[in-house]
């Protein structure tokens, strides 16, 4: 799977199930979590929706701030699963 598929569902989740708004212009490299945009506990249920949509699984421990405060750096991570 690409990158970039990985992204734009990832994106769509996050705007539309915990951002609550499907138009905002999330960037790639925008701080999520450390910006406010979001607090940490929406980490598990990006980590949920990895599981469901994309059948990676992430460990608790690797759901955290400093690896998972980006979009780039969340599709990273299930890229690196994924393509296992």
């Amino acid at each position: 799977m690409e990158i970039t598929e990985i992204k734009e569902k990832l994106r769509t989740f996050i705007c539309t199930e915990l951002l609550n708004n499907p138009d905002y212009p999330l960037q790639d490299d925008e701080p999520i979590i450390t910006s406010g945009l979001m607090d940490s506990f929406s980490l598990a249920q990006i980590g949920v929706f990895a599981e469901i949509e994309f059948s990676v699984y992430i460990p608790d421990a690797d759901l955290t701030v400093d690896a998972m405060d980006t979009l780039n750096q969340i599709a990273m991570r299930i890229a690196r699963e994924v393509n296992k």
